[in-house]
């Protein structure tokens, strides 16, 4: 190449497209924020929870680049896919191809694994349809959600102008045992939690959440003529409690209406039992745990298959031996088979199996439910079908990628993002670990504070400019904490004998009561097998996990944590009237947005049109119920409140109302002073939603506080306010136990449980018992030596 080519091809116009340029972004609580970040590079957003880190990276950035992706599609392929609306923004220039990695969880669908999420399930499908002795069939008949279908009878032809029947049959075979049709459990019913049988239906039998006589459900029952709605349910003849109980759905009409009449069993097992447990309600969670005992299907021993894909094997292995492997193991395993022709198919198997091992998640098994992996695990297995992707040049997102990670798995994290960037994608992180800000190329803090009181841009630059930069997270940069010069002493023990979850092996514990227990060790050691099978559910304990918050556009804090029970009620009582009045989704809505505040315009595969509602400017109330005041505020004001101001106006004068102060106290107590009360919880970030959490549960009666990790979210300068949360929690004679891997945490523990050395079937013991201090003076374990570094021992 001459030099005159070479001087050309660097000045070539393609190449000034250095940098994402954003201008005037107002997505949320973000105010005309513009800022230009460079491609191609590892750039990650800083600042606390509720500074706009979200808003920007995913509610601008990433948004707009999906938009504009689904915008290349017809509109009638457009017609099928969610409508994405453009973030409120200036200008966005140089995008590029936006993937996601965020911290949602995977679906809780009961029929969904870590095989079926990360297609490796497809894939051992595809290689038993091939090499499994007995041939069995086709891929499908080795899938537990493909049940077997088989039908005869005859069919209309239509050849030459002519129509003639003939006899046809279709069979097809699936791999889904018929017994427990795929779920791996069968249900049996406890009949004393459906109904109290001393009762009628019309005086209250039913016992199930949302089974009230006043409802639908309430019309059917009384009107289908198969009982007598007036008689006690023990008074029921054979025939008239299978009715009620076993009924298949059937067509009925009631009061000139068709309504389709089921059993109470099959009801249930339609509207409650096809979720995961899990992802329930809490309230329906309870019942279903009170009401129903899942046992091991006894035809395919929980593998969820037909007998038939069970006995076809390759290597004396059949498919259900495969996913019930740890995968490391598994990788091993399929590293031996050399089978030439399905070679690209194990090369891709092979591929899959160390993504998932180079990534931490080795420990797992495909046949794990996908709605029992946490935060981290998620979005970790979200990563897999990323890595050996051979795209370049785009834009990887992340959502606080080292969630649910021990330290030492936080510089393989590290090297996985570094990976991806010198690929040439641009990489960026929303993230608060100081190990994770260390290694970017570039960095934009957010701020200066939370909510209303952030939404800037306060520092961009490199590492070290942020160091220097007199900003929240400037100066927490290098915050460690220290160790404590003296421990709590203990009040009594949690004995767990013989806990053997999962992976722990015959684990024999104390843990101590009336002081912070620390459970740590890297991802898979078994913490929280250890805690959710041997210590929760005990009385008085109280669990507050990592599942995220539900809740519509129409929730906000105040309904969440039940503060605006109390205040309804307090307006109702000062003013004379009805409480219902006061919700915004009961009959004080504005009849024109019910009590939406906005209107929404639906425009086909264009985006829903959002605007205010001119009848009440976005209040969300009728005009009349606004002239009801309590210490001089309408109810639309109270809710402009935010959490501080609410704490004072709720706490002295006319308004005084204790309940709803006792609430507010609380939300303060978290670091959640900022938040307005009728905020949607659609917008607030996964580390408010977090600490909401904390602070309601924080109202159940307990002893003992079980915490799976409360650092999740939170920036570095609140890590500190929740450790002063957590010793005034055990100094009002509570019991704390943590399950966390921040160091923070662990050296301000007065006990810490220390399970490993390794994840998976290399973990499940008790490596170390004992104060912070005597850990970091032995460093015996992975945790030992990463907290000596942390405190500078």
């Amino acid at each position: 190449m001459s030099k005159a080519t070479r001087t050309e091809t660097q000045a070539h116009a393609a190449d000034s497209h250095e940098l994402i340029r954003v201008q005037g972004a107002r997505v949320n609580n973000l105010k005309d924020v513009s800022v230009e970040i460079p491609k191609r590079r590892l750039t990650v957003f800083t600042g606390v929870s509720g500074s706009g880190k979200s808003s920007l990276v995913f509610g601008t950035i990433a948004a707009e680049s999906q938009r504009m992706i689904n915008e290349t599609y017809s509109a009638f392929v457009q017609g099928f896919m969610p409508t994405l609306t453009r973030p409120e923004v200036d200008m966005l220039e140089g995008l590029t191809t936006a993937i996601i990695v965020d911290q949602e969880r995977l679906g809780a669908n009961p029929r969904s694994t870590v095989g079926t999420v990360t297609d490796a399930n497809a894939l051992l499908r595809i290689l038993f349809s091939r090499l499994g002795k007995p041939h069995v069939g086709p891929p499908n008949a080795y899938s537990f959600n493909v049940p077997s279908v088989r039908a005869s009878g005859a069919i209309t032809v239509e050849r030459g102008g002519k129509t003639k029947a003939e006899k046809a049959t279709f069979n097809r075979l699936g791999g889904m045992c018929p017994r427990c049709e795929g779920m791996g459990s069968v249900t049996d019913f406890d009949l004393s939690a459906l109904y109290d049988d001393s009762k009628s239906l019309n005086d209250g039998a039913i016992t199930v959440p949302g089974y009230s006589m006043d409802g639908w459900y309430g019309r059917i029952y009384r009107g289908c003529g198969y009982f007598d709605p007036d008689k006690p349910i023990r008074k029921y003849n054979k025939r008239e409690l299978h009715d009620l109980l076993h009924k298949e759905p059937t067509k009925i009409k009631v009061e000139g209406v068709n309504l389709t009449y089921a059993g109470l069993i099959p009801q249930i097992q339609k509207s409650f039992l096809t979720k995961d447990v899990d992802a329930m309600q809490p309230h329906i969670r309870a019942f279903v745990e009170r009401a129903v005992t899942f046992t091991t299907c006894p035809e395919c021993g929980g593998t969820r298959l037909a007998k038939e894909a069970l006995a076809s094997k390759i290597k004396g292995k059949n498919i259900a031996d495969l996913c019930v492997m740890q995968i490391s193991d598994l990788a091993d395993w399929v590293r031996e088979l050399d089978e030439p022709s399905v070679a690209p198919l194990l090369v891709t198997l092979r591929r899959t199996l160390d993504s998932f091992v180079g990534i931490g998640l080795g420990y797992l098994s495909l046949d794990r439910p996908s709605g029992t992996l946490s935060g981290g695990e998620a979005q970790r297995t979200k990563m897999i079908r990323h890595l050996g992707s051979s795209l370049t040049d785009v834009t990887y997102v992340f959502d606080e990628p080292t969630i649910g990670l021990h330290p030492h798995d936080i510089q393989r994290m590290n090297a996985l993002l570094l990976q991806l960037r010198d690929k040439g994608n641009t990489v960026l992180v929303v993230e608060h670990k100081p190990e994770v800000i260390a290694i970017a190329d570039h960095v934009v803090d957010l701020g200066p504070a939370a909510g209303a009181g952030g939404g800037e841009v306060v520092f961009e630059g490199t590492i070290e400019g942020l160091r220097a930069a007199d900003t929240l997270t400037g100066r927490h940069l290098d915050d460690r904490a220290t160790l404590k010069p003296s421990a709590r002493t203990p009040s009594g023990a949690l004995e767990v004998r013989g806990a053997d979850a999962h992976n722990l092996r015959d684990v024999d514990v104390d843990i101590p009561l009336g002081v912070l227990c620390v459970l740590t060790g890297v991802a898979g050691s078994g913490k929280s097998s250890l805690v959710h099978g041997s210590v929760a559910g005990r009385e008085g304990v109280v669990v507050i996990d990592q599942g995220a918050i539900r809740g519509s556009r129409r929730s906000n804090p105040a309904t969440y944590t039940g503060l605006l029970e109390p205040i309804r009620k307090a307006f109702a009582k000062a003013n004379g009237v009805k409480p219902a009045l006061f919700s915004s989704n009961s009959e004080g809505a504005c009849p024109t947005c019910n009590g939406a505040g906005v209107i929404y315009t639906e425009l086909g595969v264009m985006a829903t049109v959002e605007s205010t509602c001119e009848d009440c400017e976005g209040k969300r109330f009728q005009a009349s119920v606004l002239e009801y005041t309590l210490g001089g505020r309408n109810i639309a004001e109270v809710l402009a409140m935010s959490v501080v101001e609410a704490e004072e106006f709720f706490g002295t004068g006319d308004a005084r109302t204790p309940a709803a102060h006792k609430v507010l106290d609380r939300l303060a107590d978290v670091g959640l002073g900022y938040l307005t009360l009728g905020q949607p919880l659609t917008t607030l970030s996964g580390g408010e939603r977090q600490r909401l959490k904390l602070a309601t549960q924080m109202a159940e009666k307990g002893e003992v506080y079980i915490l799976d990790e409360p650092t999740t979210g939170l920036h570095l300068a609140d890590v500190e306010q929740l450790l002063g949360l957590l010793d005034r929690l055990v100094d009002s004679g509570k019991s704390v136990i943590v399950i966390e891997h921040h160091q923070a945490v662990m050296a301000h523990a007065d006990w810490i449980i220390d399970l490993g050395p390794g994840a998976g079937h290399d973990g499940g013991r008790i490596v170390f018992e004992g104060t912070p201090a005597d850990l970091v003076a032995k460093r015996a374990t992975l945790t030992g030596e990463h907290l000596a570094d942390y405190v500078g021992a």
